[in-house]
């Protein structure tokens, strides 16, 4: 069960969910209008070119929608894509509009609420344009939420405006707050009108927008009226949204402003050009002591090339093969209640026994026999990783032996041929003390005593008593400095007195898949619950974290923590730089 890609001309078959059957009988007579008939039907809509094709692709557009949904909800696929033309987020139940006839995203929604059953649908309309079409079908239907891309109306709605250089930093914590939230039903009101600006009610030509006059000068620093622009968003629907009302407390603990049109500089490779090159060392336990192999697309900064023209990225489209495995799970011994997927392997082989003893000679806690076990298996795995046999794993290790058995494979994947590594360690785990301060490592512990920023590449914060605190501190702090590294390998280490459940743990896995491309590598205790692997296993393969649970705003002391640490970092990190001051 994979993705699913849908084209077939079996979708002009499909039933149009469309409740104005003037409108669609007007469209498709446009199939035998001449060329002068075309042209003064066009001119009576906005944007609008009708061609006598058009009506036989709206249908396919469309179509491939609903195809889309029923493979989804029935199973047949995990998820999909459609490819589609016209598009439809600016289409309304009467009016064509900005080249779109019917909504597709619109009727899809609606086939998914009358065939399948769905109570709550998230539509997530990423564009330039505002699309109102959506906006005008949904905005009195509690059980369909837009996040789209211009200003905020009411709690079933978020739009903001957006500009390329800031998607990352600025714009996905809000959407992705608002679809966990959305998934959690964590209204604090059923309804409520609310305005913001660049709201244009009808058209959808470029010069009525406001984001639009800016694009053209979109840099590598985020732009300044686009955060204001999502931090309005944001103020505007905390009165809606559980886990946006840590807005205000954030306020109140950090009054941090960015100067307007401010220079950032930053470690984020590929969203500056002021980085200087992180020089490298030798590993300091690899067995031969050879430096690591640079490989390309390390921290030197290059500036970006052009953009390829709309017409060839089709030509460019290259569906990459994956590895022959993707998620393995290596355990020193099977456990007949562990409940894995089919295509996820459990491991049979290891290290040699010299390799494995080599690496384990300067660490006494792995000298005993079920530590050495563990260690070889978790370098076999690593190896398959790094050589693009297997994509994510798990391995287990004695909890006696869990920060050595870190170090070694942090060592290991530095010295194997991984220039950056990310590793979120949980619990009672420190930093090696020899790991070099190269700039190779990232290391980010959730679970330490106190918010402390030892470095930009040491950062240790409490972990979160709250779900919402959890989920603002993953959004907040781990995904930022994570995105702005750009690992090739990322380490998730769960140690003693980790704390975490299982859904919260594959919630943080599956936010860190998107990462050096899926490479995670999960080090578990060798007494953790079989179903905490199952679950991590569940997820590294593609599917989706179980639910977290209620919702719950994050406590005062979180928010505190997570403030002090972007205060701290905000000045290297320009993932952290995306917070302007609002006045109210």
């Amino acid at each position: 069960m994979g993705t699913a890609l849908v084209y077939h001309e079996d979708m002009t078959a499909t039933r149009l969910l469309w409740d104005d059957p003037e409108y669609v009988s007007l469209v498709r007579k446009t199939q035998v209008l001449g060329e002068e008939e075309l042209q003064a039907l066009s001119g009576q809509f906005d944007a609008i070119y009708f061609h006598p094709s058009t009506f036989h692709c709206a249908r396919l557009a469309a179509g491939a929608g609903l195809q889309l949904v029923d493979a989804v909800l029935t199973g047949a696929v995990q998820n999909g894509l459609a490819l589609v033309r016209p598009p439809g987020h600016h289409s309304q139940r009467a009016a064509a509009n900005g080249f779109c006839v019917f909504n597709n995203v619109a009727i899809a929604a609606a086939h998914a609420k009358q065939k399948h059953g769905l109570h709550r649908i998230l539509i997530v309309d990423w564009d330039v344009h505002h699309g109102q079409g959506i906006q005008y079908l949904f905005e009195d239907d509690p059980s369909s939420g837009c996040s789209l891309g211009c200003p905020a109306r009411s709690g079933w709605e978020t739009l903001t405006t957006w500009l390329p250089s800031c998607t990352c930093c600025s714009h996905w914590p809000l959407s992705l707050t608002l679809s966990w939230c959305w998934s959690q039903q964590d209204l604090t009101q059923p309804s409520g009108t609310l305005r913001g600006k660049c709201r244009p009610r009808q058209s959808a030509s470029p010069t009525s927008h406001i984001c639009c006059r800016c694009w053209p000068a979109a840099g590598s620093a985020p732009c300044w009226s686009a955060l204001e622009s999502i931090q309005s968003a944001r103020a505007a629907q905390a009165p809606y949204w559980k886990s946006l009302q840590l807005q205000g407390q954030c306020g109140q603990v950090l009054g941090c402003r960015i100067p307007p049109q401010a220079p950032c500089s930053g470690y984020d490779s590929e969203l500056s050009l002021d980085v200087t090159p992180v020089p490298t060392s030798p590993s300091t336990h690899s067995p031969e002591g050879r430096p690591p192999p640079l490989l390309p697309g390390g921290p030197t900064c290059k500036a970006a090339a052009p953009a390829p023209a709309p017409s060839s990225l089709l030509d460019q489209l290259c569906l990459c093969p994956a590895p022959s495995v993707r998620t393995t799970v290596a355990l020193t011994a099977p456990d007949i209640t562990l409940v894995l997927p089919p295509d996820v392997i459990q491991q049979e082989g290891s290290a040699l026994r010299e390799e494995t003893e080599a690496w384990a000679r300067p660490h006494e806690s792995l000298v005993r026999e079920e530590a050495l076990t563990a260690l070889g298996k978790l370098l076999y795995l690593l190896d398959g990783m790094l050589d693009g046999q297997v994509n994510s794993g798990i391995a287990a290790t004695p909890a006696s032996a869990a920060a050595a058995t870190l170090d070694v494979a942090i060592q290991r994947g530095l010295s194997h041929g991984a220039q950056r590594l990310l590793c979120v360690a949980l619990g009672q785990l420190d930093r090696p003390p020899d790991l070099a301060h190269d700039g190779r490592t990232l290391w980010l512990n959730i679970g330490g005593k106190e918010a402390a920023a030892l470095s930009m590449f040491h950062v240790a914060t409490p972990l979160p008593v709250m779900t919402g605190g959890f989920l603002s501190c993953i959004l907040g702090l781990v995904l930022p400095l994570a995105y702005g590294f750009q690992p090739d390998l990322v380490l998730v280490a769960l140690g003693p007195g980790h704390g975490l459940q299982g859904p919260h743990a594959a919630l943080l896995a599956a936010m860190l898949r998107g990462l050096a491309g899926g490479r995670v590598l999960a080090l578990l205790e060798e007494d953790s619950t079989p179903q905490l692997a199952g679950i991590l296993a569940r997820v590294l393969r593609g599917e989706a974290p179980p639910s977290l649970g209620p919702s719950s705003v994050a406590s005062p002391e979180d928010v505190q923590a997570l403030m002090y640490l972007r205060g701290q970092l905000e000045p290297q990190w320009k993932m952290l730089q995306c917070r302007p001051h609002l006045v109210v």
